[in-house]
């Protein structure tokens, strides 16, 4: 990898394993990565915490006045902090990821988090994950990957990781809720999530996490020539 820095942005459903597949990726083409949905989730547990409803948008918009959102790396690990503190394991809820949905399609929300998003790609090579880091936050990205699967194997991963988390989780239901988040990001007036023109789809229906990083690699190389 040259010394010019190189912004990668994937883009994604939820449960197509943007974040692990992105973590490793950033190790393997030696950028840092930046899980720009903790960023949201962060936003999200603010809310809940402070006793607001997500779908309040005037309420949300008030908080943020109150909240200072930051990224910081311990070795190869990203570190969220709310406020100076730590909240990266906090956010891994399904009451948070909900709250996160709902108030990411506020204008607010998102043009709150746009520059910090923007500022890390300034100062770094980075490997970014979101919904709209390829149509919105980084634009003139090196790098354009779309990310998905199908439905039912993104609520199986999920279900599975809640489970190894201890959580008491039904699959139709964990089903169930990533079909109204595709119909809710997709749809929403503010980013939605699709993929940019220039992005290459990658689907990983059926492919071990080795297979897409592999093919993750020689897209990259093939984009940073």
């Amino acid at each position: 990898m040259s010394e010019k820095l190189i912004s990668i942005a994937i883009d994604g459903p939820a449960g197509a394993g943007k974040s692990t597949i992105a973590k490793l990726l950033a190790k393997a083409v030696g950028c840092i990565y930046v899980d720009t949905g903790a960023l949201y989730r962060t936003i999200g547990l603010s809310v809940l915490e402070s006793g607001i409803e997500p779908s309040n948008t005037s309420a949300v918009i008030e908080q943020l006045k109150k909240i200072e959102v930051d990224i910081a790396y311990k070795g190869d690990n990203q570190v969220v902090l709310l406020n100076k503190k730590d909240v990266s394991d906090k956010i891994r809820t399904p009451a948070v990821s909900e709250a996160a949905s709902v108030t990411s399609a506020i204008p607010e929300v998102r043009a709150f988090l746009l520059e910090l998003q923007r500022k890390l790609a300034r100062e770094h090579s980075v490997v970014m994950d979101g919904r709209d880091i390829a149509t919105v936050v980084l634009p003139n990205a090196d790098v354009k990957i779309f990310l998905t699967a199908s439905a039912e194997e993104r609520a199986n991963r999920r279900y599975k990781e809640l489970i190894e988390k201890g959580e008491q989780v039904i699959y139709d239901e964990v089903l169930r809720d990533i079909i109204i988040r595709d119909e809710r990001d997709s749809s929403r007036a503010v980013a939605p999530l699709k993929c940019a023109k220039d992005a290459t789809l990658v689907d990983t229906t059926g492919k071990s996490i080795d297979e897409v990083i592999a093919l993750m690699s020689n897209i990259v190389l093939e984009k940073t020539k």
